[in-house]
């Protein structure tokens, strides 16, 4: 493992798909994974170029919570041109492998790996799939293993929309719209984003807090910021009128916000 291996527990959704997608494939693909990050989810995918891409990309841009599961060694980045995105996911993510460091591709490897992705999510989101994409491979893994399995629609005439609409035609749950996903995911739509322009830290401590209040060790460890930074993202915020402290010591978003 590279990374934070904290992130293996609940809230792991799926987002796999063609490694050759359309542009609604890659718009849908970061709507969907932004969406759920927000919310709390962290994003499972599997590297590749394309959807898989853009999901982890648009993870990282919100909280930075998405698991990398690799059919290489965990310290060799495929394919090469996402050397950048294997190092941001290391950093802020988790990046997992069954295969020893150094191990370079081989055939076989990246069902293999699909089986790791299909097991560690109760949900997997398909976003394009051509008729033989390996992410029809890690939906028929998710439910052997019996896990959930969606799919977004796409054109009847899109080679690759032909996996997710025969994904649909055999059973699989219809992901319409974000909050069909967030739903099924058992996530709640995350609050509008801050009129404000924020920092980085002060942006992710309100992001924590879009659910529930939080205490400050339980906001430090959420957002992986050191006390201090957080106890002074939290008066920034404060100052800006945007959290509240409660009794109990929680912080909180103000009512409203």
């Amino acid at each position: 493992m590279l990374g934070h291996s904290e992130l293996l527990g609940a809230g792991l959704v799926g987002i796999v798909g063609t490694r050759e997608p359309t542009s609604y494939g890659v718009r849908t693909a970061i709507l969907l994974s932004s969406a759920l990050s927000s919310a709390g989810a962290c994003i499972v995918s599997g590297m590749a170029r394309g959807i898989d891409a853009a999901a982890h990309r648009a993870a990282l841009n919100e909280v930075g919570k998405t698991v990398a599961v690799l059919g290489t060694g965990i310290d060799v980045p495929y394919p090469v041109g996402h050397r950048d995105l294997h190092r941001a996911i290391s950093e802020k993510g988790l990046v997992l492998s069954e295969s020893g460091p150094g191990a370079p591709a081989y055939k076989g490897a990246f069902p293999r790996r699909n089986r790791i992705i299909a097991a560690l999510c109760p949900v997997t989101i398909v976003v394009e799939a051509g008729h033989r994409s390996g992410a029809l491979n890690t939906a028929s893994q998710a439910l052997d293993l019996g896990r959930t399995v969606a799919a977004v629609p796409g054109p009847i005439d899109s080679p690759q929309s032909e996996g997710t609409n025969q994904l649909i035609r055999d059973g699989a749950t219809v992901i319409a719209t974000v909050d069909d996903a967030l739903a099924l995911a058992g996530f709640a739509r995350g609050s509008s984003p801050p009129p404000y322009h924020l920092s980085e830290p002060d942006g992710a401590i309100w992001t924590a807090l879009s659910r529930e209040p939080l205490s400050i060790d339980a906001l430090s460890t959420k957002t992986k910021l050191s006390p201090r930074d957080t106890l002074t993202s939290v008066t920034s915020l404060e100052l800006l009128g945007m959290v509240e402290s409660l009794l109990t010591g929680e912080i909180r978003r103000r009512p409203g916000r």
